[in-house]
């Protein structure tokens, strides 16, 4: 089914263009998307022992996703991984020293690859409509965080072995605070559109 006929998303509804103005808006929301993923990418608290630290990146990952729709939102997270890939300190544990290719192939890789994959999943849940009510958006992000930790865990024990404690470092660390976001974006992202439809009448 074409995106002209499902249902549109946030960025769609709050913000019509045509034409040219239609490539200036998608250069702005995909611009604005990325600097928005690198600055949630540096709000984070250190969960030890897991090497992978709590962010907001999953959430705004997450967001942005239903906000933008598949296609916008796939163009976003590809154009925030080509930033981090070609130096840039947009990542939770990037830097000057730890960047690029060799900081992607660490051991936030997995969930890198889940980032993809979950907004992705978000847009087509929104494509659906199932960012107009709580309990669908609720659902579409559990899916959503379970396609971040899956790759995620999978590449912790990958590079560290399953020997390790691969659940306690990558999983069970971030599952109180996930649950928060969760909610959180559950709650917001209806109540926008709630907000949206009043605006219309």
């Amino acid at each position: 089914m074409s995106d002209t006929m499902s249902n549109p998303v946030l960025s769609e509804a709050v913000w019509k263009a045509e034409g040219a103005g239609l490539w200036l808006k998608r250069a702005a929301l995909v611009a604005g998307g990325v600097a928005l993923l690198s600055l949630a990418a540096k709000v984070q608290v250190p969960v030890w022992p897991s090497p992978v630290p709590v962010t907001l990146t999953t959430f705004v990952v997450l967001t942005l996703g239903a906000a933008y729709g598949p296609r916008l939102g796939f163009a976003t997270i590809l154009a925030y991984m080509l930033v981090g890939m070609l130096g840039w300190d947009v990542f939770a544990g990037s830097s000057a020293e730890a960047n690029g290719l060799t900081y992607m192939m660490g051991s936030t890789g997995g969930y890198l690859v889940g980032y993809v994959l979950a907004t992705l999943a978000l847009g087509f849940a929104a494509r659906k409509g199932w960012d107009r009510n709580v309990a669908g958006m609720g659902a579409a992000m559990l899916v959503g965080n379970a396609l971040i930790y899956i790759p995620g865990i999978l590449w912790l024990a990958h590079l560290y072995t399953w020997e390790k404690p691969i659940l306690e470092w990558g999983l069970t660390p971030f599952l109180i605070g996930d649950a928060l976001k969760l909610v959180l974006a559950a709650l917001i992202v209806p109540a926008v559109w709630k907000l949206v439809g009043n605006a219309r009448g």
